[in-house]
């Protein structure tokens, strides 16, 4: 699968990352920056992420972004400043054209991954806009349920352009679990599998009126689906998670991200090395 500038193959590690929420002008700005340099050193093929609406907050008091106008015109200079491939989730049917229009990743939120026709407008503008789908799986299915979203968006002429996002399963109340059997398993769907470390160490609802999160354990769980031989990873880092507007108790402070990136190319070298 070709996305802009890298070639998505299972040969090099490749990482979706940055702030959860586009809070200013300027933080998503730093952290891109940071982040491409630092994938850059380590050998990781780098592919911004923000979302410009965080549509699902807890609360109604939660903070939820500059909105799509806004959103899709700080992305687009993200992008363009600092030549990175850039992704977004969408939230409805009328955000896949304009996303497309800007972001090369259009990502389809957990809790949405089976409303058919999102995922057909998706599919729609990734074809004619020559973008790829990042569809996560949801909290509240296993992973063999995935095969019926790819076999849609392959329906949809999206086949080639999928991607598949583990980020934990329902485990009694606020609480996620990871199960790692979850990555082979929708691998062989035929499409790449990434990981979600941050969300899969929230806490949903965990707060009251927001989410809680133990991000101590984001790279623990990272480490593991390396070495199950995940194709790629996602997590979200912020300069200061516990200022973050969302989920910053899940979000990994953007100093510790080339320790601990390091630690997870070493272990995908290794797994990767011929038997």
């Amino acid at each position: 699968m070709k996305l802009g500038p890298y070639q998505l193959n299972g040969k090099r590690l490749f990482l979706i990352a940055g702030p959860c929420v586009l809070e200013d002008a300027d933080m998503p700005r730093r952290v891109c920056e940071q982040m491409k340099k630092t994938c850059a050193e380590i050998g990781i093929d780098y592919i911004f992420k923000a979302s410009f609406d965080k549509a699902n907050r807890t609360s109604n008091k939660g903070f939820r972004g500059p909105g799509l106008e806004a959103g899709l015109r700080q992305l687009e200079g993200i992008r363009r400043e600092f030549s990175v491939p850039v992704l977004t989730d969408v939230h409805d049917c009328a955000q896949c054209t304009p996303v497309a229009e800007v972001c090369d990743v259009l990502q389809i939120p957990a809790f949405l991954c089976r409303q058919t026709d999102l995922l057909f407008a998706a599919a729609q503008a990734a074809v004619a806009k020559d973008r790829v789908v990042n569809v996560k799986k949801g909290q509240f299915l296993a992973p063999w349920d995935m095969k019926n979203v790819v076999a849609k968006m392959k329906e949809f002429g999206a086949e080639g352009r999928l991607l598949l996002t583990e980020r934990g399963a329902s485990f009694g109340y606020n609480t996620l679990v990871s199960d790692m059997r979850s990555i082979p398993i929708m691998q062989k769907f035929g499409v790449p599998v990434v990981f979600d470390a941050t969300h899969s160490v929230q806490m949903p609802g965990g707060q009251g009126e927001s989410s809680g999160g133990q991000r101590e354990f984001a790279p623990v769980l990272a480490q593991a689906a390396v070495a199950v031989g995940v194709d790629g990873l996602f997590a979200e880092t912020h300069p200061n998670p516990e200022a973050a507007k969302s989920d910053g108790p899940n979000m990994i402070f953007l100093r510790d991200m080339p320790a601990v990136l390091r630690r997870l190319k070493a272990i995908f070298d290794l797994v990767r090395q011929p038997a």
